[in-house]
């Protein structure tokens, strides 16, 4: 059993790359992912698993199909499984993400944006 604490500063020196999750920590079937967004991401969907954003610096919009979710630092939104959602962030935003370990960040479409699965910092 590891003891190291995770230093989420210290984390994020080590990546420079957008909307590129990399995780952290795993819980169960669960992993943190730490993320750099700026700008827009894509429409999309997670059909198996619920997502959830936190959001560590900055300021991030969750689009959704029937409305929009503004977040700032310290607050934190839960996309249910299967619904559409499209983040955006004006400046530079770094986020948390807990999702189902194996979610692929763009749901089952595969574009530019889709990131490599799994890789650890």
């Amino acid at each position: 059993m590891k003891n190291d604490k995770i230093n989420f500063s210290e984390k994020f020196k080590k990546f420079m790359d957008l909307w590129n999750p990399k995780v952290i920590a795993e819980m169960n079937d669960y992993q943190f992912k730490l993320a750099k967004v700026k700008g827009e991401f894509i429409w999309h969907s997670h059909e198996d698993t619920d997502e959830v954003f936190i959001v560590l610096k900055g300021e991030l919009t969750i689009q959704l199909r029937e409305g929009e979710v503004h977040l700032k630092k310290g607050e934190m939104y839960v996309v249910p499984k299967g619904t559409e959602h499209k983040p955006y962030a004006k400046k530079k935003c770094h986020i948390m993400l807990v999702e189902s370990k194996g979610a692929i960040n763009t749901g089952s479409i595969k574009v530019g944006l889709t990131a490599p699965n799994d890789i650890w910092i």
